[in-house]
């Protein structure tokens, strides 16, 4: 069982390139309001200054990679104290539609960056991106093994197939947008683990509690109990009863319920089973019961859930002129 994989893909998680920086001389670029989701930067080439109201600069570096929470200002430059135009949004988008480089700055370009964006279903439950710090940073290089070397591959391969697109380049880009992300996670539990604390990948770090959390997402359904659940954990009751919430502030019981209505909006949102099914898909075996329960953790009953998500749907292909809906881009 790969419960962040699963994570990812219930809470939405989706990744789209962004600006591809060159810059040389004075420059500077202010993103001020980007609250749809979080935005990852990645220097492939020089330096650059990073600001962020209220925190002491921060210098990156060729092959160090940042990601900033969504909605936090920050701006990127030659010097700290540079003062950048606010991004168009607009033109941003274009150009990571086309793939056209936004030139910056006073003199040729010696500094690379490109940026990511990623952004997820905000109604979901269980988030891991939205529960991440306002600020991720890993440097170039950062820890040992796979965990370092996996990221700076991976910023590599994506600046390559931007230099040089080839034949599917659209898919392998999709698919190494998604993995600077997992790669970014990864190095960032290797190197940080103590900044770790209090996000939902720390539950990957405690050895007694991933057991328990991987039990949990291999069979949802099951009516679990602490004991149970201990036993297929190999420890006991007493002690997964102390540690589970003492790293996610959660008890296993409360925790489950959490991720079972996630897992039932998904198949609300999706699909057209009856309320019935999807309440013993998720481990209810009274229909009423998992009513009240969904009712709590979303606001509203299922039904009442579901037709606004069609709504909204519906009302996307209005304004994109779509007819059917676009297909996801989820991390796998």
């Amino acid at each position: 069982m790969d419960p962040l994989s699963e994570v990812l893909s219930v809470s939405g998680v989706r990744g789209a390139l962004g600006n591809r920086i060159a810059a040389g001389g004075t420059w500077a670029t202010a993103l001020d309001d980007h609250p749809g989701g979080a935005v990852l930067h990645a220097v492939t080439a020089g330096s650059a200054w990073l600001t962020v109201p209220g925190r002491q600069a921060l210098e990156l570096g060729a092959g160090d990679v940042v990601l900033v929470g969504s909605g936090v200002p920050h701006t990127l430059g030659d010097t700290p104290g540079t003062s950048g135009a606010r991004c168009d949004r607009a033109a941003a988008a274009r150009r990571g539609r086309t793939g056209e480089v936004l030139t910056l700055g006073s003199a040729p370009p010696t500094t690379h960056v490109i940026t990511l964006a990623y952004t997820c279903d905000r109604t979901a439950l269980t988030q891991v991106v939205q529960g991440l710090p306002d600020l991720v940073h890993v440097a170039a290089g950062t820890g040992t093994g796979t965990a370092a070397t996996g990221l700076d591959d991976t910023v590599r391969m994506l600046g390559n197939e931007l230099r040089d697109p080839q034949i599917a380049s659209t898919a392998v880009l999709n698919s190494l947008i998604d993995v600077v992300l997992v790669q970014l996670l990864r190095a960032w539990l290797a190197s940080s683990p103590a900044a770790c604390r209090g996000t939902w990948l720390a539950m990957t770090q405690d050895p007694v509690v991933g057991a328990a959390l991987e039990q949990l997402h291999a069979d949802p359904s099951r009516a679990w109990t602490t004991a149970s659940l201990a036993t297929a954990a190999s420890v006991s009751r007493a002690t997964l009863a102390r540690r589970f919430p003492a790293v996610i502030g959660q008890t296993p019981a409360a925790y489950l319920t959490t991720w079972r209505m996630d897992l039932a909006a998904v198949r609300l949102r999706r699909g057209r089973e009856p309320v019935e099914a999807i309440a013993a898909h998720v481990g209810y075996t009274s229909a009423p019961a998992f009513t009240r329960a969904f009712t709590r953790a979303h606001g509203q009953t299922p039904g009442r859930y579901r037709t606004q998500a069609r709504e909204a749907a519906q009302a996307s292909e209005t304004t994109t002129g779509l007819t059917t809906p676009a297909p996801d881009h989820q991390p796998a």
